[in-house]
């Protein structure tokens, strides 16, 4: 069966994962995380994909992106992954893929979804246990989303700039945003879409995407057929 194609549309925002071959690490050292950013920095430009934030895991990473054009986020992971690839082998004298396959992604759009995936992705450090706070991790935007630090890879999201006009309110308010636990239907469900390809979006795109023919949440299992045991089968054929 071939296999869907990615669900895009220019100016909406995708959550991206791209993983680790076997779960292996992609991260050795400090330098390979800079590496990653200084080359993500580079090709999200060249690409014309807006990042919005993102975290560099053990054995995999998490953007959240808006790509100007239907290729824009392919292209720029086709080159990211090749180019880091390329880096990483020479440094640990190695050959061959670092990357599972395709990376996942989904559409994410409004106020709720946009914002909770900042969330999602800032956290990871802390639910995976290797920080205490979403402070404590470099490897993540969040100390520059909000505004610990000055990070130049970031572009951000409309509904980043609506929760408030003034900058310094608008950090303190997005600091807040993690005082609380995670929800964990939101995790299912952002899980979910970025495995499966399914979109996080309010129901005016909803509705478009509907009217293209793409399906917007996984199907729902069907019943369970009704399995006949061998002994009836025998029975049957014996005219017992």
């Amino acid at each position: 069966m071939p296999r869907q194609a990615r669900l895009v549309f220019p100016g909406v925002a995708l959550h991206v994962v791209q993983r680790g071959h076997n779960r292996k690490a992609c991260f050795g050292h400090d330098t390979d995380h800079l590496v990653y950013l200084t080359l993500l920095h580079q090709l999200s430009a060249k690409s014309s994909c807006a990042l919005h934030a993102y975290c560099l895991m053990t054995n995999h990473v998490h953007l959240l992106l808006t790509p100007s054009e239907p290729h824009s986020c392919a292209e720029l992971m086709r080159n990211q992954g090749q180019r880091y690839v390329q880096y990483f082998n020479r440094r640990y004298e190695r050959s061959g893929t670092l990357w599972k396959g395709r990376f996942h992604s989904c559409l994410v759009d409004s106020a709720e979804y946009v914002i909770a995936c900042h969330r999602y992705i800032e956290r990871n450090p802390v639910r995976a246990g290797m920080v205490g706070s979403v402070a404590a991790y470099r490897w993540s935007s969040h100390n520059g989303n909000s505004g610990r630090i000055d990070n130049k890879l970031l572009t951000p999201h409309a509904e980043y700039l609506a929760l408030s006009q003034h900058e310094a309110l608008r950090q303190s308010a997005y600091r807040q945003l993690f005082d609380r636990s995670d929800d964990p239907a939101f995790l299912a469900a952002i899980r979910e879409a970025t495995n499966g390809g399914f979109p996080l979006v309010g129901e005016k795109l909803k509705a478009q995407i509907t009217a293209s023919g793409r399906r917007v949440e996984p199907k729902k299992p069907g019943p369970v057929p009704k399995t006949v045991r061998q002994e009836d089968l025998l029975t049957g054929e014996l005219g017992f």
